[in-house]
């Protein structure tokens, strides 16, 4: 199980590249930073305040933190609907 955080802040790939270096930072595996999405995923549970502080001391704001099944795909809750077609 992984977690999703929004990130907001970020305009460049620079940007990309000093986030995803931040989260590496404090032991962070499998990160992956999208821009368009203005969001980052990593694959192992670390602390939301951890995670929050290394983005904010990069210079960007976490808006959200989710846990997350796999990259981009939130884990999923409650009941579904089922479709008839």
């Amino acid at each position: 199980m992984g977690k999703k955080i929004s990130i907001e802040g970020m305009s460049c790939q620079h940007c990309v590249m000093h986030a995803k270096e931040a989260l590496e930072s404090i032991g962070a595996a499998d990160v992956k930073v999208d821009l368009k999405k203005k969001s980052a995923f990593i694959s192992n549970e670390i602390e939301d305040e951890k995670i929050k502080a290394a983005i904010d001391d990069a210079g960007y704001e976490v808006t959200k933190i989710e846990e997350a099944s796999e990259e981009g795909g939130l884990k999923l809750k409650g009941l579904f609907k089922k479709i008839k077609g």
